[in-house]
């Protein structure tokens, strides 16, 4: 089972802080120009929905529709997460239609010259995003510890076993409950 992070929408203000982490921990550009409206790009969406809000994080599937999806095999299993290689990735938009939690985007890039190259102005490029549960940073995913409200879990197989057990043991006593002999 991959690791995730998921949101209780009973405990979300909608304050955004978890996007703000995010692009904090992904940033780019780099100075000044790290936080700008042109540059800020959270991996993560908080959505308004009536009274209720919650941020739609990428859920790693293990089956993942994206990683079918795409035509250049730039998502991938990666331990037990689902990663895009941007190397890979052209921009085509196909894993945006096929994620089913919407969880996914593409933004626009700078292109970066490479070393050696006398190209002075280079197009912006195309790159898909999704939340990488923050891979290189030690910490873990920077969202978690940024929500005022603690609204945010990252869900590995045994915090998943266990809510099983706490529900199955709630289902079992509400059974016990209901039966009159």
């Amino acid at each position: 089972m991959n690791r995730f992070v998921i949101a209780e929408a009973s405990k979300c203000i909608g304050c955004r802080t978890c996007e703000i982490a995010c692009a904090v921990a992904h940033p780019v550009g780099s100075g000044a120009q790290a936080l700008s409206p042109q540059t800020f790009s959270p991996r993560l969406t908080v959505v308004r929905s009536g009274s209720v809000t919650a941020p739609i994080l990428c859920r790693h599937c293990d089956d993942a529709p994206c990683a079918r999806a795409c035509p250049n095999n730039a998502i991938s299993q990666t331990g037990d997460s689902v990663q895009i290689d941007q190397s890979r990735c052209i921009g085509c938009k196909t894993c945006v239609v096929a994620c089913p939690y919407g969880a996914m985007t593409v933004v626009s890039v700078p292109a970066q010259a490479q070393p050696g190259s006398f190209l002075t102005s280079l197009r912006p490029r195309a790159e898909a995003r999704k939340c990488d549960l923050c891979v290189g940073r030690a910490e873990g995913p920077a969202c978690i510890p940024a929500c005022p409200t603690k609204a945010l879990h990252l869900i590995d197989q045994e915090t998943m076993a266990a809510t099983l057990r706490r529900r199955q043991e709630q289902a079992v006593q509400n059974l016990a409950a209901s039966v009159t002999l």
